[in-house]
């Protein structure tokens, strides 16, 4: 299973997609952006899980696909 997560950037001015929690993919303004673009992958990538968190790096929620 593949796991993606929404974390926010070094300096917490924005948000970032992971793959793996290594790779990131690209970087949001906004947490939503962030997150509509991590589930759009995990639904193209079955079986798969989001992670999203907060930003104190705490998991927020858990989406499986």
């Amino acid at each position: 299973m593949k796991e993606y997560s929404v974390v926010p950037n070094k300096d917490a001015t924005g948000w970032v997609v992971k793959i793996e929690d290594v790779a990131p993919t690209d970087q949001y303004d906004e947490r939503d952006q962030a997150v509509e673009k991590a589930v759009e992958i995990a639904e193209k990538n079955k079986p798969s899980r989001v992670l999203i968190m907060d930003k104190n790096h705490e998991v927020e929620s858990e989406r499986t696909f």
